[in-house]
């Protein structure tokens, strides 16, 4: 089958465009310019893609399927073609659910937070054990090439097949509004925690409850849905469960119980109880107690799907973080280079910490790009002001995209360093008139040149692509 991707350079997007063609599928695609690291990935894979949308390319291809980005929005020149000719087209995620999950085992790792180190986690888990899973990883995995591939044809649609999916909560495309995750059909559904988030399709926290309970609603009698005992809101949202619910957290009545941490470094071990007996004791190259979380809800639901504590035991260790989650990207000026995709405040504060941890004695200087559709309004303005505790300065890109809002709901970047300098950490913005420039970053190492020092860290936390700093701190 010719499969079409109208949309190919989102992460989540061009792995599945990847994964189809190792399934043997032939695969094109379009989208605007595509940035690293999917534009080597799709490049490796041998995809022919077009940096641009084209109606007559697409008509002179005849693909058999077009699948419509959620990014893709009426207007679009190829999305008006398949309407006018009524071509068959799809969505990324109903894609999925039909060629890569259909009946097997579906883990589905969903959150505001840490969905794609779960899911990697849980798929390594897997694969170290020898179970070969295909898996969808909303980025580039560390212990795998691919971000997507599929389940190996011997095991799909047996009960020996499974598949994991980073649960996005984000909606499917612009004809299907409900949440991706949903069509990922959870046989074992994890709930890691919920804030509010995605202020461009959800009207508040309710709204975002509402999304997860339909999730929840549909994983089936004979699985489980996992939850975060020590969120009020995932807790909620597995409220009325029709399936068996199993809780992980500190709490003490927890099912997994995390307890005995200890954090050395980059490396953190842990204990494990499940119903009240040890479980097991675990270690790994990652520092954080969100990431202590990531991986016991990833040991649990790897538990259900067959694994034992020892299989889970050796594996974690080998464990490799996802890229730009705490990614070290080199040196400059003797300080060490992290990339990492925290752009909530409570993914920030757990970034800090995590840096903390593994830097105990180094000034960690932040460069964060407000960029998502959150954050660049002004819903966590508050929060914002003092999330970078422990940080000793940070530097704060312009808001993306900044004619989108009125200035009453923009984020104020300029009163946001004022708040965060009143928690005791220098700050500094570039002007949000800044944000089309491209090459806004050199005002970012004008800031750091005159704070950095060897052996300090500089933490870039963005989607996007930091007014070319990485480029620059790394050449």
């Amino acid at each position: 089958m010719h499969i079409h991707f109208t949309g190919i350079g989102g992460t989540a997007m061009g792995s599945v465009a990847v994964a189809c063609r190792m399934q043997g599928h032939t695969v094109t695609g379009s989208d605007g310019p595509v940035y690293e690291p999917m534009c080597s990935v799709l490049d490796e894979a041998g995809i022919d893609r077009r940096e641009s949308y084209d109606a007559q390319a697409l008509s002179d291809s005849r693909p058999d399927l077009v699948v419509i980005g959620n990014a893709i929005s009426r207007g679009n020149p190829e999305l008006e073609f398949v309407l006018d000719q009524r071509w068959d087209m799809t969505s990324m995620a109903d894609l999925v659910g039909r060629l890569f999950i259909s009946r097997n085992t579906s883990i589905v790792c969903c959150g505001t937070h840490g969905k794609t180190t779960t899911s990697s986690i849980t798929a390594w888990l897997l694969e170290h054990a020898g179970r070969s899973p295909g898996f969808l990883i909303g980025g580039v995995p560390g212990n795998f090439s691919v971000g997507c591939r599929p389940v190996p044809s011997h095991l799909h649609n047996t009960f020996g097949g499974v598949f994991v999916s980073e649960g996005d909560e984000y909606d499917t495309a612009f004809f299907d509004k409900r949440s991706k995750f949903v069509h990922y059909r959870p046989t074992i559904a994890v709930i890691n925690n919920l804030e509010f988030d995605h202020a461009d399709i959800f009207d508040d926290l309710e709204s975002i409850i509402r999304s997860f309970r339909q999730m929840v609603r549909i994983v089936p009698s004979s699985g489980v849905v996992l939850v975060n005992a020590d969120d009020p809101n995932a807790m909620r949202a597995a409220e009325g469960c029709p399936t068996r619910r199993e809780t992980v957290g500190l709490a003490g009545d927890a099912s997994w119980r995390i307890h005995d941490l200890l954090e050395q470094g980059e490396q953190t071990s842990w204990s494990v109880d499940y119903n009240g007996s040890l479980y097991g004791r675990f270690t790994m190259a990652m520092p954080g107690l969100h990431n202590v979380r990531n991986a016991t809800m990833a040991i649990a639901s790897t538990f259900h799907a067959g694994l034992t504590s020892q299989e889970q035991q050796l594996a974690m260790p080998a464990y490799v973080p996802p890229k730009r989650r705490l990614e070290v990207l080199g040196s400059w000026k003797g300080a060490e280079v992290i990339d990492d995709f925290a752009h909530h405040p409570t993914a920030i504060a757990a970034t800090i910490s995590a840096l903390r941890q593994k830097y105990p004695s180094a000034g960690i200087h932040v460069v964060f790009e407000p960029r998502s559709n959150t954050t660049t309004r002004n819903f966590f303005q508050k929060e914002l002001g003092e999330c970078f505790a422990g940080a000793a300065s940070v530097c704060l890109g312009p808001v993306n995209r900044p004619e989108r809002y009125r200035e009453n709901e923009r984020l104020d970047t300029k009163k946001l360093v004022e708040a965060i300098a009143r928690c005791g950490v220098e700050a500094f913005s570039i002007d949000s008139a800044r944000a089309a420039d491209p090459s806004w970053g050199n005002d970012a190492m004008e800031f750091l040149g005159r704070r950095v020092k060897s052996g300090d860290v500089v933490a870039i936390l963005s989607n996007g692509n930091v007014g070319g700093l990485r480029r620059m701190l790394t050449a």
